[in-house]
């Protein structure tokens, strides 16, 4: 017999400043049949005095204290605990609405779903960007297996995913979830959501995906930058996943769908984390991805989000491109060597060659690329992410992808 609905799981690493208003919104709950399991992962900061603290205020909530061995240890041990008949997972540094267990609860029970997936609101310097799923709907095993996995990772246009990575904004059966976990290995370090979520959708029998947008996701520059210090642990990295979705998905999923998937997959997050141009160990460029824009060109780059910060940090050591300005229409003040963040109105046209929408998502490069033409940018000086999935294969074959 389960003693609570849905164990709620909140991974925690060095997020003092974010933890109590996380906390505060989950025990805020107009639903109250939860446990809350706070994973202290070994936190150097405040946070295991602030989960101790909590703990000690209300007998729903468990404090679990442990060395520090990543995100995934700590969604791992959290499940160790767990007495739920559901799981929820939330991160430290993101908030949740007062209805999300409510909603999220009754969506799995009405249609007795393996899996719930929502919408969520994406909070970044202050502003708010609602992201809904593309459709809502009950899906039954049947339709998983032939419609939904074959796009999951990637539906055919770069980078959109049918099911979105997150294992927050989704609600999970304890038991199916108890039966993957586990088996993800540590190594994976980038894209371990995407492990368990994807894993975890081949073996339910029923899907509920949901608009309704519920959770605060938090986007902070300090968790957004992080370079690469050493590239081959971090294609090796990205080797295990590839190869431990690969030995999971196999049999749901014919050899050239699953391979495309894949490829697609981990060449959106090497472009995110390499800034988009890939360098070899002496520090060349063997890899733009940038269509047009070649080296010495004078480019622009839009976006002071994820990726735009990884393009301004990595050309930073090559110098590849001259960057002569970094805009973004949500202007804030944030520099990256000797580039600051301007308002969109300060483009000028003819000091240009190119400009770079930093974006891997081919609808958000639209809409912006829209917006660009309106303000006067030429519309050829806007440059295209090369996709060919060709030259994509022969990257992976240089940085060794191909070699299992």
């Amino acid at each position: 017999m389960n003693e609570v609905s849905i164990s709620v799981i909140v991974p925690i690493y060095k997020i003092e400043a974010y933890l109590s208003k996380c906390i505060d919104s989950i025990l805020d709950q107009s639903f109250t049949d939860f446990e809350l399991i706070l994973v202290d992962n070994g936190s150097p900061d405040n946070c295991p005095h602030i989960c101790d603290e909590y703990a000690s205020k209300d007998n729903r909530i468990k404090a679990i204290h442990k060395e520090h061995g990543g995100l995934l240890s700590g969604r791992k041990e959290g499940l160790k605990n767990a007495k739920g008949k559901y799981v929820a997972y939330i991160d430290g540094d993101d908030w949740v609405d007062k209805f999300y267990l409510d909603i999220l609860f009754n969506l799995a029970e009405v249609n007795n779903s393996d899996l719930v997936v929502t919408g969520h609101f994406r909070e970044f310097e202050g502003k708010i960007e609602t992201v809904k799923p593309s459709y809502s709907g009950v899906f039954g095993e049947d339709e998983i297996k032939s419609l939904i996995l074959p796009k999951a990772m990637y539906n055919g246009a770069f980078c959109e995913h049918e099911i979105s990575t997150y294992v927050w904004s989704k609600l999970f059966k304890r038991e199916l979830l108890s039966e993957i976990l586990y088996e993800v290995p540590g190594e994976i370090v980038m894209g371990e959501d995407a492990a368990i979520t994807y894993t975890y959708l081949s073996l339910s029998k029923k899907l509920t995906i949901s608009k309704i947008p519920l959770y605060y996701y938090r986007q902070r520059h300090d968790s957004i930058l992080k370079s690469i210090k050493d590239t081959s642990i971090e294609f090796y990295r990205l080797g295990v996943l590839k190869n431990f979705l690969k030995v999971k998905l196999s049999p749901f999923l014919n050899k050239d769908n699953l391979s495309t998937q894949i490829l697609y997959y981990l060449y959106s997050m090497i472009l995110v984390r390499s800034g988009g141009l890939i360098h070899d160990a002496s520090g060349k460029v063997i890899f733009n991805p940038f269509l047009k824009a070649k080296k010495n060109s004078k480019v622009i780059v839009y976006s002071s989000g994820s990726f735009g910060q990884h393009i301004l940090s990595s050309n930073s050591k090559s110098n590849f491109f001259q960057i002569v300005k970094w805009i973004d229409i949500d202007f804030h003040k944030l520099n990256i060597g000797d580039n600051f963040v301007e308002p969109l109105s300060s483009i000028v046209n003819t000091e240009f060659d190119f400009l770079i929408i930093a974006t891997i998502n081919p609808s958000a490069f639209k809409s912006i690329k829209a917006e660009l033409v309106l303000m006067g940018i030429d519309n050829n000086k806007i440059v295209q992410i090369n996709t060919d999935e060709k030259e994509i294969c022969s990257l992976f074959g240089q940085l060794g992808f191909h070699n299992d």
